[in-house]
């Protein structure tokens, strides 16, 4: 298994649940006030000033002066220009190691010249965009249906986002049936319907602000790794009209912040077998990072509809997909077709598929593949891991470390594994309570991160890649070390 996919080892999920229930039951250990404010004048005022500057004056025309919600971070954002390998730089000339990676696409590391080179080439011939058929159109979605099994046909689109609200729309016409139930707490983009149960699982409405409640009427959620829990709403809803499609990510929610059993996916296609809803694995993270033939060929699940984006792309912009089986992928047909016989989901997007996108692609896939990314990304991904685990163990504190491939997590506060009951509404205020107040501290301690070189998603999950070596991994490590020995218990 090693030498096709990232995870060399599967995490033993049953401990990693108990070490986060036991971190939401303790007091939180955080960055000392005196060392996060040693930190925001030596480092940030002192060695990030032109940054500072350039965020104040966005903050007038950008709300928040960012654009991104990734790219906020405490003290102020910082304004990175040049990425490169395993290495992110800033305005200020600073260097940081890039554990965030755009988010997850970037396997081979930060603006590869292969690829770059590629794009280049497309750019002075055709340009970025004609809104005519390119035959990288074609070239990447054959690259993507040779790799996984389940994709017998893809259809380019330009975000994660628009893949899963394509998802659900297919699954509805092919089943003739309206309730989609989604895994508690993970995400699957911002459109309304799907908008539901995110972040913390039961959270049902809670995070979904400007969306009308009226819209949720056929979204369900499910407690991550809990197939009973599944079994319970598909049987309920088999008497109400069915179920469309059971959507996940095959990792557990947020990229396995809350990680899920090895026979978890394959217990989900077997329910949904059973109840003739079709499955969707979103694999916007996990699609070409756990391997060549996605979380899909690890678990050896094969899914109706596969949700893909990031790296579809190449870490280029629009980076988004879906793919599946030819029964299900004819409603997205496109263009006007005399005489269909099945009704088309309505899809759009002037920019989707467009000759940049596609041929940055398939060129990324390629090189992925050429150059065995996938496994070696793993491998610093596992080295980091231990080296948290033993920093963890050395300074005694309550941290959890744990990867899944080359997708790593280190939760100091365990703000997503909460989650909300309803049958007990008297506890939800405290749960909202202690999450926004671990928040606050995930900031902090992405700061000390910062400060140091290192760059992480939210202060909470790193993302390796193939340009990362032992060595690096090590300097990485002593940054840690050095961040460790200023945690401590906080007083209130």
């Amino acid at each position: 298994m090693e030498k096709t996919f990232s995870i060399s080892r599967y995490p033993d999920v049953k401990a990693v649940t108990s070490q986060l229930d036991r971190l939401i039951d303790q007091p939180i250990y955080s960055i000392r006030p005196d060392a996060l404010k040693k930190y925001e004048e030596d480092y940030f005022e002192a060695k990030c000033a032109k940054s500072k500057e350039m965020i104040d004056v966005a903050k007038e025309i950008i709300p928040g002066g960012v654009q991104h919600n990734l790219a906020f971070n405490y003290p102020f954002p910082l304004v990175f220009t040049k990425a490169e390998g395993a290495y992110l730089y800033d305005a200020d000339g600073n260097r940081y190691y890039d554990f965030l990676q755009a988010g997850g696409p970037t396997v081979l590391g930060s603006n590869p010249p292969e690829v770059r080179r590629k794009v280049i080439e497309l750019l002075n011939d055709c340009g970025p965009s004609t809104g005519l058929f390119h035959e990288y159109e074609y070239k990447l979605g054959k690259k993507i249906a040779d790799s996984i099994d389940s994709v017998e046909m893809f259809r380019m689109l330009g975000s994660g986002t628009e893949a899963c609200m394509a998802a659900i729309r297919v699954a509805r016409l092919a089943t003739k049936k309206k309730k989609i139930i989604k895994m508690g707490g993970a995400y699957h983009g911002w459109s309304d319907q799907l908008a539901y149960g995110i972040r913390i699982p039961g959270s049902k409405w809670t995070q979904a602000q400007g969306v009308p409640r009226y819209i949720f009427k056929h979204t369900q959620e499910f407690f991550p790794n809990d197939l009973e829990d599944l079994e319970r709403k598909l049987r309920f809803n088999q008497l109400r009209g069915g179920t469309a499609a059971v959507l996940i990510e095959p990792v557990g929610p947020e990229s396995g912040t809350r990680p899920v059993d090895p026979d978890f996916n394959k217990g989900v296609e077997q329910l949904c077998r059973k109840y003739g809803a079709l499955l969707i694995f979103d694999e916007v993270v996990t699609a070409f990072r756990i391997g060549m033939s996605g979380a899909q060929g690890y678990y050896g699940v094969s899914p109706d509809l596969t949700v893909f984006g990031k790296v579809v792309a190449g870490g280029y912009p629009g980076a988004g997909g879906l793919g599946g089986k030819k029964e299900y992928m004819k409603y997205l047909s496109a263009g006007i077709e005399a005489g269909s016989k099945h009704k088309k989901a309505l899809i759009g997007g002037t920019m989707a598929a467009n000759p940049l996108s596609c041929v940055a692609g398939y060129y990324t896939l390629c090189e992925i593949e050429r150059t065995n990314a996938i496994p070696r990304s793993g491998r610093m991904a596992d080295r980091l891991t231990e080296g948290l685990q033993a920093l963890i163990s050395k300074y005694k504190l309550p941290f959890v470390a744990f990867n899944q491939g080359s997708i790593c997590h280190l939760e100091t506060v365990g703000t997503m594994h909460f989650s909300i009951n309803w049958s007990k509404p008297w506890q939800i205020p405290k749960v909202l309570s202690e999450t926004s107040k671990r928040k606050r501290e995930m900031e902090h301690m992405g700061a000390a991160y910062m400060a140091e070189g290192i760059v992480t998603l939210a202060g909470s999950r790193l993302y390796t890649s193939g340009a990362y070596t032992e060595e690096m991994i090590d300097d990485v490590l002593v940054r840690f070390d050095r961040i460790f020995s200023h945690v401590a218990l906080l007083e209130g």
